[in-house]
């Protein structure tokens, strides 16, 4: 009992500090959190401090992955603004609908769908985020409405990673891993017929969502309807394929007005034409990244293999730490301070250079940017990574400790004391473990690497189906992404919002139970 208190003050501290009134903004909270954290493995766990300084580093190293795919995000959106294109994307959007809940529908849901089943790592809220807030939307608002409607897709996200990488540890033959992922697939469609709605409540009014829901369920079906039946048969593109669909037909619906409030332009905005040449030009970046991610994220086609090759390139021992770089330049320290820690940063993988840099540097030229826009772009980008970075840190270091300790570790700890408590009941709640993985790692696949274990151990314990317990961990893992800590940091720097992490935990922590109360009744019945 004590152990499982010391592993859970200090994420109850962390949550106050970040939520109270005058909060900490979390460049604060986190590293001292962090702090906290390792002087608890130093002094009760009895962690040694080589173990406690070789986590330190792979923890700073691994803020390296997130910061560098924000960055990239904010040096495209911050290209795209300054050139002129954004105001370009934003008059096409309002000739297919002036309408408000369409435009949310359109980019938050469908689009963010899209990109999540290519990619992953963030980068739907990095990409649909900026274009919402470059049609006058909130800032904030829009942060958490990209937050909470980048849910449903994530057990398929960067084409099906959380469900085939993150139960690959488990021993799960293919039909088993099939099946998990049809029952992911089936509580994240029957939750998405909610999730959406209280999405956009954080940014129009419930009056307005029921005047256009009929469109808003269309849309949701539109994606959701493809997912599903795709999952029956392959747990890689259910999310691609579905959000691809749902984005076409939900434009189509859109553009002939089926299922929305009807809204007349006047006079001025009946005049505004934009030639489809100057529109395709404006759009070039995104259709760009859009096709980049898809055919690097698809292993069929050859490329991410040849991105993610961990052939041995050369070896060198820096003494701390011995330094791989394979043929993919993938860099990876091991046995950091003769532990057995370690650290990668996929180089060619990462949405970081390819596709972010790699579009800049295609559409300066293609959007005609002076030197002095395309000089703003880049000092701006430095300019909003800083503190973050500071957050991301602590962050990850914060994960890293509460990693240590193996079966014993405070992670493991919280874990094991869910399923203790719950016993046979353990369904009710065992999405809300795989949402603890997600706040604490920022990766849905991290999650399920975490905790897929203990998920299965648990079914096979208390006699309950074992993929249905996996699935709720994946969907659990999927609806954490609300009030993951790296995801509210990174959509929140690539917005400009300072100091609101506790503000909009506050708020998508209320989705992501409810998200949990839906799957758990649902998987009663299944």
């Amino acid at each position: 009992m004590l152990n499982l208190a010391i592993s859970v003050v200090p994420i109850l501290l962390l949550i106050w500090m970040m939520t109270k009134k005058d909060a900490l903004p979390s460049h604060i909270a986190l590293p001292v959190t962090a702090l906290i954290i390792g002087l608890l493995q130093l002094f009760y766990f009895g962690t040694d401090t080589t173990t406690l300084s070789a986590n330190v580093i792979a923890g700073m190293l691994s803020a390296i992955t997130p910061i560098s795919i924000i960055a990239g995000a904010i040096l495209l959106n911050r290209v795209i603004a300054l050139s002129g294109a954004e105001a370009v994307i934003r008059q096409w959007l309002e000739g297919i609908s002036r309408n408000q809940t369409a435009q949310l529908m359109i980019i938050g849901w469908a689009f963010a769908f899209m990109i999540e089943g290519a990619s992953g790592f963030g980068t739907p809220a990095a990409i649909a985020a900026p274009i919402l807030v470059g049609l006058g939307f909130n800032p904030l608002k829009v942060a958490m409405l990209a937050l909470v409607m980048n849910s449903v897709p994530v057990s398929f996200g960067a084409v099906g990673t959380p469900t085939w990488f993150g139960f690959s540890s488990l021993g799960l033959d293919e039909a088993s891993l099939l099946e998990t992922g049809r029952l992911s697939a089936l509580l994240h469609s029957i939750a998405a017929f909610i999730i959406p709605v209280i999405a956009l409540k954080f940014v129009v009014s419930w009056q307005e969502i029921r005047r256009n829901m009929l469109f808003i369920q269309l849309s949701v079906l539109s994606c959701t309807v493809p997912y599903l039946l795709f999952a029956q048969w392959n747990y890689e593109f259910p999310s691609l394929i579905g959000g691809a669909i749902g984005l076409t037909l939900s434009i189509l619906l859109a553009r002939y007005n089926i299922g929305l409030e009807s809204q007349e332009p006047t006079s001025q905005e009946k005049a505004v034409h934009i030639p489809f040449k100057t529109t395709l030009r404006a759009m070039s970046p995104t259709l760009m990244l859009i096709g980049i991610l898809i055919v690097t994220r698809i292993q069929q086609l050859g490329i991410k293999g040849m991105l993610t090759d961990s052939t041995p390139l050369f070896h060198l021992n820096l003494g701390f730490a011995e330094l791989t770089v394979s043929q993919a330049l993938i860099i990876k320290l091991s046995q950091i301070l003769g532990t057995d820690t370690s650290w990668a940063y996929k180089t060619l993988y990462v949405p970081a250079l390819i596709p972010f840099l790699l579009v800049v540097l295609i559409s300066i030229p293609v959007l005609s940017m002076q030197r002095r826009a395309v000089k703003q772009a880049f000092t701006e980008t430095a300019s909003r990574i800083k503190m973050p970075f500071v957050a991301l840190v602590g962050a990850l270091i914060m994960v890293k400790f509460m990693m240590i300790g193996g079966d014993n570790s405070p992670i493991m700890t919280t874990g094991q004391a869910f399923s203790d408590l719950m016993g046979t009941n353990w369904q009710w709640v065992a999405s809300y473990l795989g949402a603890l993985g997600a706040f604490f790692s920022g990766s849905a696949t991290v999650s399920n690497l975490t905790f897929g274990g203990i998920q299965q151990t648990i079914a096979q314990s208390v006699a309950l189906p074992e993929t249905t317990v996996l699935a709720l961990q994946s969907v659990g893992a999927s609806m954490g992404n609300m009030v993951c800590i790296n995801n509210i940091i990174a959509v929140s720097t690539i917005l400009g919002i300072a100091n609101k992490e506790g503000y909009i935990i506050k708020l998508t922590v209320i989705p992501m139970v409810l998200y949990g109360v839906i799957v758990a009744v649902v998987s009663a019945f299944i």
